[in-house]
């Protein structure tokens, strides 16, 4: 029987999955270049390398570093600060619609600074506590794989943000809202908000399925989602 844990995750996936980037993909700037679409979207070109192949497109698996910032330097999420890069299907809505525009035509190695207007992110609404509503956000980005599959995501370490080796309630609470604010921007809201709501009964099915000690914490031995053997 599938977990507690992959059910919730696959609910998620499923939200995002729902919203389709439809735009045509913009052509590829030189290093040091700068291009602002129709849409708002700006797209800095730091570190371009030439002739290089493959290059990313729709569908594929991107594995990226990136640091996110608002538009005053507020620091709101960063892969680096969790030593572990983010990985995600390209053009299918599993992010903000302006990482789907401004990550194609990319190789392995190049660097971009993608301004995202809110209505290519988050929208009026913002994303829980750290991105207000209407906030333009500016991501910095280093694309470090493309493959047709994803690499063996750690997601106990994801989730892991003290480090202590076991997963609080609070700690899979906060990962569930992410993941599903992430997905507020998509088509399908109504499911979202179905999920949104009864969010505390979704982390409560984890801990019931997942703290076989019942200690009130899930150990990495104890948890069934994508994980390293190593920590």
């Amino acid at each position: 029987m599938k977990s507690s844990w992959l059910r919730a995750l696959a609910a998620v996936c499923a939200a995002v999955a729902l919203a389709q980037a439809s735009e045509p993909q913009q052509q590829q700037g030189a290093a040091g270049q700068s291009e602002t679409l129709a849409n708002g979207l700006k797209i800095e070109y730091i570190y371009v390398l030439d002739g290089c192949e493959p290059k990313s497109k729709i569908n594929d698996m991107l594995t990226m570093h990136y640091t996110g910032k608002l538009l005053d330097g507020t620091k709101f999420d960063s892969s680096h600060d969790r030593d572990q890069p983010f990985t995600f299907q390209l053009g299918v809505g599993q992010v903000i619609k302006g990482w789907d525009l401004g990550l194609t035509k990319m190789c392995v190695g190049e660097k971009r600074r993608l301004t995202i207007p809110a209505g290519l992110a988050y929208g009026d609404r913002g994303a829980g506590n750290v991105i207000p509503g209407g906030a333009t956000l500016v991501f910095d980005v280093e694309l470090l794989n493309v493959g047709d599959q994803a690499p063996t995501t750690n997601v106990f370490k994801e989730i892991d943000q003290d480090q202590d080796k076991q997963l609080s309630r609070d700690e899979v609470s906060e990962y569930l809202k992410k993941q599903m604010a992430a997905a507020e921007g998509a088509e399908g809201g109504d499911d979202i908000k179905q999920m949104m709501s009864d969010h505390e009964k979704l982390v409560e099915e984890i801990f019931q399925h997942e703290d076989k000690d019942k200690n009130g914490f899930i150990s990495h031995d104890e948890f069934t989602g994508p994980k390293h053997d190593e920590l």
